[in-house]
């Protein structure tokens, strides 16, 4: 434990001391910084990936609004003069506790990398942008992980869009989302997404595939999707339904947002791949979420929380995609983010108390400690630690003969 210890401090010392080397006028040039030719942190709140409200309105306009570039125009044709991409890239090592610590993470693993991907994306035209998430780390599952195309239109102050989307585990809600919660796995504060969203713990980031339905206005928003929890799936029907639908104020400063997650319905899948079995899936869960951005005490503080269910499943009907339990799996979650050096540096606390939907050990618990630094504004390193808890680690096969009851992850995590 004191070596772990003396390792971790010598890295996060490293960390600070290569940044006060760093120039600070160092901006991030990401896909949508180059079309808009805005920092960063214009779109995003304390880091990336939690958006702000300035974000939430250029996710809103179909990924579309020009700043920075050059137009190609013509009758019925405005793109940009250079198609935008950028690399994304998360390098990690994990380490857990459990006893067995000859192979991963109970030895330490170093994951270069987690994640790798090209992200190409912008306006298309006036109406319509895209989001392409190129991966590059599997050889052997399909390069486009996400792709999504908003066509978005106003109507009397309201932003109405249809947008055709793919995803392999962003969920029913990667067609649109715009909290910070959890709602949507690509889009939250913390890599511990499990620790600390209720709804990351109940299991809504499948492969899926849709139609998203929206309707925007400046205090809140509605998402109706028809959707299968399908990646690279054929003869799908009848689809499954997914609403959103959320309030985003302004209070006293601060930047509200709060509202409910209802999936239903059941959907058949065939797919021409070996590793997804084809038939009926059942796609039943809720959720409740609130978040409130601002400052307190001249800190950027963020604050998430959330409930969420996912229905048990029931004996002679289809699997629920979320929970193959015979209880309901359930989980509330809490995360604080502040701001010790204004886009710079974050400390974070995050608790999620979760059921599982087993009969008997279901219950656990996790509280996260974290804390992010920006060397520049697309360079961040972040470090969560976890404390497992609840009577499902009081098993040793949960626990010492597993990956034990503690978790922590160091990651670097850039787009250039």
């Amino acid at each position: 434990m004191k070596q772990k210890g003396c390792i971790m401090g010598i890295t996060l010392f490293f960390i600070f001391a290569v940044s006060f080397f760093t120039p600070r006028s160092a901006q991030a040039v990401p896909a949508f910084a180059r079309q808009t030719g805005l920092a960063c942190s214009s779109c995003h709140f304390q880091h990336y990936p939690a958006l702000n409200a300035f974000g939430r309105s250029f996710k809103t306009g179909g990924f579309t609004m020009i700043g920075g570039q050059s137009l190609i125009e013509g009758d019925v044709l405005s793109v940009p003069s250079i198609l935008n991409a950028s690399m994304v890239l998360k390098v990690r090592y994990q380490k857990t506790n459990g006893d067995d610590d000859s192979s991963g993470t109970n030895k330490g693993e170093f994951q270069f990398p987690d994640e790798a991907a090209l992200l190409v994306g912008g306006r298309v035209g006036e109406h319509a942008g895209f989001l392409l998430e190129a991966q590059l780390a599997d050889p052997d599952m399909p390069m486009f992980a996400s792709f999504k195309m908003p066509f978005v239109f106003d109507a009397a102050g309201t932003k109405l869009s249809v947008i055709p989307f793919t995803t392999d585990a962003g969920g029913a809600a990667y067609g649109f989302e715009l909290l910070n919660t959890g709602a949507m796995r690509m889009q939250r504060v913390l890599e511990h997404r499990g620790e600390t969203s209720a709804q990351q713990y109940i299991g809504t980031a499948t492969a899926a595939e849709g139609i998203a339905f929206v309707a925007v206005h400046s205090l809140g928003f509605v998402n109706a999707t028809l959707w299968a929890p399908s990646h690279t799936g054929k003869d799908i029907g009848p689809l499954s339904k997914y609403v959103r639908a959320a309030v985003t104020p302004v209070v006293h400063g601060w930047d509200i947002g709060g509202g409910i997650q209802w999936w239903g319905g059941t959907t058949g899948v065939g797919t021409t791949t070996d590793d997804v079995d084809a038939g009926s899936h059942a796609t039943h869960a809720w959720a409740i979420d609130a978040q409130a951005q601002g400052n307190f005490m001249s800190m950027p503080t963020g604050i998430y929380l959330a409930y969420a269910s996912a229905d048990k499943s029931e004996a002679g009907e289809p699997e629920n995609v979320f929970n193959d339990k015979t209880k309901d799996k359930t989980a509330w979650s809490m995360l604080v983010e502040v701001g010790v050096i204004p886009n710079k540096s974050t400390v974070a606390f995050g608790y999620r108390s979760g059921e599982n939907g087993e009969t008997a050990n279901n219950k656990q618990t996790a509280t996260t400690l974290g804390a992010t630094y920006m060397m520049a504004q697309n360079i961040q390193f972040q470090l969560n630690h976890t404390l497992y808890g609840g009577n499902y680690y009081d098993l040793p096969a949960n626990n010492e003969d597993a990956d034990g009851d503690q978790q922590t992850t160091l990651m670097l995590f850039t787009a250039f």
